[in-house]
């Protein structure tokens, strides 16, 4: 069953949305060369604490950190640890999450690590973002799940081709559900599927991480022996980003943005929510 949420919960949403983006502005600022990603993961805890929240990636299904962090081919779930250094002309895709009074807020960026980055990177990164946006612009009441997929990959397949041939969209992780918990029902994926079907209506109170993940190359991955980190089958370079919405009676309000989604999704014509907070 999909989780219906009040106005005051997804006030708490929002709250949690707030502590996700303060862990972002954090670990992007200190993702330079020399840094570890145990260094960024302890930059997340200290900022989850010192807002009196919870980390919600530490221990869930063993996870060990508080962040995923996944440098260049890592396309998913890369686990922080201290042999991980960033070097100049890495990507970095940083993925956190905290709860507040029970509530959860998840989301992820791209960030690039130093200089030097060929604009085929660039590129993959803009375009990862830009059809999320897409994404969230599709998340509106009287549309099906399936139109958020569709205007994820309709984006992506626009773009001109990089060099490798076309963009992988990641078939095996997507999108989902989220509130009282990190996941949650429904299951969203980054492409349409005629199998899926249309999916569940949007209305007032649905709550999605929308996140897609895009390599350079094939969409197929695979799990590495630790359990958790998925790379690409090809060695292809990736993105991912990733923001928390909810859909209120005025609209989507994206809970993990600082601006609640304002400036960009007034890209789309889509006028963002009131901020319960502001």
């Amino acid at each position: 069953m999909v989780e219906i949420k009040t106005p005051e919960q997804i006030a708490k949403m929002r709250a949690a949305g707030l502590v996700v983006a303060a862990i972002h502005q954090a670990t992007r600022e200190a993702a330079v060369p020399g840094t570890t990603t145990k260094d960024l993961d302890e930059i997340a805890a200290k900022v989850i604490a010192d807002h009196g929240a919870k980390p919600n990636f530490l221990g869930y299904g063993g996870f060990p950190g508080n962040i995923c962090t996944s440098v260049n081919d890592v396309v998913v779930h890369g686990i922080p640890d201290r042999a991980t250094v960033l070097k100049d002309g890495d990507i970095i895709a940083i993925d956190a999450g905290a709860i507040v009074d029970g509530w959860h807020g998840d989301a992820a960026f791209t960030c690039f690590v130093g200089s030097g980055h060929s604009a085929e990177l660039v590129e993959l990164s803009r375009v990862t973002e830009e059809s999320m946006w897409a994404g969230i612009a599709a998340f509106r009441k009287g549309n099906r799940l399936e139109d958020i997929s569709k205007a994820i990959e309709g984006y992506i397949r626009r773009q001109p081709r990089p060099a490798s041939g076309k963009y992988g969209i990641v078939e095996d992780y997507g999108g989902h559900g989220i509130g009282s918990q990190m996941h949650m029902d429904p299951h969203l994926l980054n492409y349409a599927s005629r199998k899926r079907g249309r999916g569940i209506k949007l209305i007032p109170g649905v709550c999605l991480a929308i996140e897609p993940m895009v390599t350079l190359g094939s969409p197929h991955t695979h799990v590495l022996e630790d359990e958790w980190t998925v790379k690409s089958d090809d060695g292809s370079w990736s993105s991912h980003w990733e923001h928390s919405i909810a859909l209120t009676e005025d609209g989507p309000l994206v809970l993990t943005a600082v601006d609640g989604g304002k400036a960009k999704l007034a890209e789309y014509g889509v006028t963002t929510a009131p901020d319960p907070l502001a």
